[in-house]
């Protein structure tokens, strides 16, 4: 009998702030349904008003002002000697529109997968405007303070690592059953489909470079060098970003794809992946079997995250140009180094996700942890106009 069979409501809180997490998010409420959930999966960004204009400014930033961007994670996401609730005008503004949506749906469980998602639950429990479970699953390898609220009854982490943080930080429970990623990238794929695809010969090797959903970073620039490989295909992945595609397009010797269905068959084609986030797309590659290379990440949580994945030696990070040729040279052919990394990052997968969480409620049987009162100075609780009726 699977935990929790006689089913619950899940409020799935996420953010359509690139793919990741969104992705994490239809994974769990999948995972949640097919043992007899019922799930509902809101996007904070089709909540909040001006949702896609924040949006298309965050995307806009990482393309054309990365600096900005490092400002803004330095401010407001960089560890502080306590970690201490949000109190910005977002938080309280997405808890004052999810008010309503709570009281009406009544949810057993409220799973938040974007670091905004987490600040807005734990502000309604402080609050009093949310009385059931909240837990975090955190879908980078590295959690900035904005991950973790005091809130939280409980952190889900995709690396134990991360799970350490969360506890030194907060005190709170943090568990660390792995990535979420869907069952059809783990190991045991056909990569037929895929070489197919790329039109890969026997024994063809091939590089993967993700640009990740939006096509942003220095991608480019990264394609540039690998193109001078010999013996190795470019293959890169540029999102929705039909400028990248184009301008990687006329590279000789590389192939511009735009956004895929199909990436676990390219995963199981290729022989490494590049990456520059650290986020889903490296989580894909792990649980596939593929080495990750990371080279020129993002700023902010991309760099963070980079650092933790090659600290911890699932990943190798390249500097420089020559030292990205080089690994991904050494990683795309058989041998110690590559069964090595690939045997790290495959030890991380330790148990589904939706089990562990499952697991998690049965363990506690639904008992709320009392949450203390707002710090001295916080905002006040959001009042709505409209309605007066309070979740139970």
């Amino acid at each position: 009998m699977p935990y929790g069979a006689a089913g619950a409501r899940w409020l799935v809180l996420t953010a359509s702030m690139g793919a990741g997490h969104d992705q994490v998010a239809r994974e769990l409420g999948a995972g949640l349904r097919r043992r007899f959930h019922e799930v509902l999966v809101v996007d904070l960004m089709q909540v909040l008003p001006g949702g896609a204009a924040l949006r298309a400014g965050y995307a806009g930033m990482l393309r054309h002002a990365p600096w900005l961007y490092e400002a803004i994670f330095r401010a407001f996401f960089s560890e502080r000697r306590h970690c201490r609730p949000g109190v910005f005008p977002l938080d309280q503004l997405a808890a004052w529109r999810l008010r309503d949506l709570v009281a009406g749906y009544r949810p057993d469980v409220v799973v938040s997968t974007f670091h905004l998602a987490a600040q807005v639950a734990g502000h309604m429990r402080v609050a009093g405007l949310l009385t059931v479970p909240s837990v975090v699953v955190i879908t980078e390898p590295a959690a900035h303070r904005q991950w973790l609220h005091p809130a939280t009854d409980a952190f889900f982490c995709p690396y134990p690592w991360v799970a350490a943080h969360a506890r030194a930080r907060t005190g709170l429970p943090a568990l660390a059953p792995g990535p979420v990623v869907a069952d059809g990238f783990h190991l045991g794929r056909d990569p037929a489909a895929g070489r197919a695809a790329l039109g890969l010969a026997p024994g063809d090797r091939a590089v993967l470079v993700s640009a990740g959903s939006w096509g942003v970073g220095s991608t480019a620039r990264t394609t540039r060098a690998l193109s001078a490989l010999r013996g190795v295909r470019t293959v890169v992945l540029c999102g929705r970003n039909p400028e990248l595609r184009r301008e990687i397009g006329r590279l000789p010797g590389c192939l511009a794809l735009g956004w895929r269905d199909d990436v676990g068959d390219l995963l199981a084609a290729v022989s490494v992946l590049v990456d520059q986030s650290g986020g889903t797309a490296c989580a894909e590659a792990f649980a596939t079997g593929i080495p990750v290379v990371l080279h020129r990440p993002l700023p902010g949580h991309g760099r963070l995250g980079a650092a933790a994945l090659a600290a911890h030696g699932v990943a190798s990070f390249a500097p420089d140009t020559d030292a990205l040729r080089e690994q991904v040279l050494r990683l795309s052919a058989p041998g110690r180094d590559r069964e090595d990394q690939v045997a790290r990052a495959r030890s991380v997968f330790v148990e589904d996700p939706v089990d562990a969480l499952l697991a998690w409620r049965e363990g506690t049987g639904f008992t709320r942890r009392p949450v203390a009162p707002p710090p001295a100075g916080s905002a006040p609780a959001p009042r709505s106009p409209r309605s007066r009726s309070q979740p139970r």
